[in-house]
């Protein structure tokens, strides 16, 4: 819980710093004319560094004739230096970095006010010896500028600031603001801390929207990616199947063939030890289980009958009429047989 706290006190001070920063570069860069108020004696202002003209400022707000451009103008008040208490402050150099914390800190030990009841400021450091640096810082209680800011806020000031000099500072006084303000600057800074926690709610509701719909997007695209690899996968072994069933077929029928059909070497070798030495084959045909043989020989009919005796043969036929040349010494023979397989098939 305390380092919850401490996290939104932290962005809470943050949140103000980055306001203040705003508000200070938007008055920056839209400056307004300066009316400088300069106190000669308690209450009684010169307006501007000729002080050819004064006014009273008090409780009861401007006393006198307005100062010219004072309504909508940036009011510049340098009050006497006997209003304030003015103390040495000696630090480390590294310190310097860390002022306005350091001397917020140590109003209490330095000055009769608080932090909160005082306004103060601080000169620029001076370096001296030890690596060190001091600083002048110049106090008063905030109830005594407050009828004053009062004053300049009714007649129309846009901006207020106060300062004072060191006194004794020679021709060139050194100056130390202590006190700043916008017209409205509360309003300003609220409103700009409003609009700044609405930017980075915003910026996180957007952040937050693009993380879901990348889940969603990512999740969704991972389930398609998924369903497209099952799907190829699918179909690759689908064809592998398909391919080894169609290897599987083609091998069976070759095989198949194989041991159906005989080889011609085969029928060439059974065909020679069958036929006698007097019988000549002028051609020779297979076709599928189908032999023709055309040739010569002495004696065709037993031609027949010694294809049929064979293993390799069957169904042993004249398929053209049988002749004779007076030229040749023998009959011209047309004899056709079936080739019975080398293996029987498998069942």
């Amino acid at each position: 819980m305390n380092v919850l706290t401490r996290m939104v006190e932290g962005f809470s001070r943050w949140i103000d710093r980055v306001a203040a920063v705003i508000i200070a570069l938007h008055a920056r860069l839209s400056p307004s004319r300066a009316v400088e108020l300069i106190e000669q004696d308690a209450g009684v202002f010169a307006v501007g560094a000729s002080g050819s003209e004064c006014v009273r400022i008090g409780e009861d707000g401007i006393a006198g004739p307005m100062p010219e451009g004072l309504a909508a103008s940036r009011a510049e008040l340098v009050l006497r230096p006997d209003r304030f208490v003015f103390r040495p402050l000696e630090l480390p150099r590294r310190a310097g970095e860390f002022l306005d914390g350091i001397v917020r800190a140590q109003i209490d030990r330095l000055t009769p006010w608080s932090a909160g009841d005082a306004v103060f400021g601080w000169s620029a450091p001076a370096d001296i010896a030890n690596d060190r640096i001091v600083v002048t810082v110049a106090a008063t209680a905030r109830a005594l500028i407050e009828p004053l800011v009062r004053a300049l806020t009714g007649a129309g000031a846009n901006a207020i600031k106060v300062s004072t000099v060191i006194p004794g500072a020679g021709p060139d006084p050194v100056a130390i603001t202590v006190f700043e303000r916008q017209l409205g600057g509360v309003f300003e800074a609220r409103r700009v801390r409003r609009a700044l926690v609405g930017i980075l709610l915003a910026a996180a509701l957007v952040a937050g929207a693009a993380t879901v719909a990348a889940v969603v997007i990512g999740g969704d695209m991972e389930a398609r990616q998924s369903d497209i690899a099952r799907r190829v996968a699918a179909r690759r072994t689908a064809l592998r199947a398909n391919l080894d069933a169609g290897s599987d077929s083609v091998m069976a029928a070759l095989a198949r063939r194989k041991n159906e059909t005989a080889a011609s070497v085969i029928v060439l070798e059974a065909l020679s030890q069958i036929l006698p030495d007097h019988t000549y084959v002028t051609e020779l045909r297979i076709a599928g289980d189908k032999l023709q043989v055309v040739g010569v020989t002495r004696d065709a009919p037993s031609l027949i009958r010694l294809i049929e005796q064979s293993s390799h043969f069957t169904r042993a036929t004249f398929f053209a009429p049988t002749t004779r040349s007076p030229a040749d010494p023998g009959e011209h023979f047309h004899i056709e047989a079936r080739i019975e397989p080398v293996h029987t098939p498998h069942s």
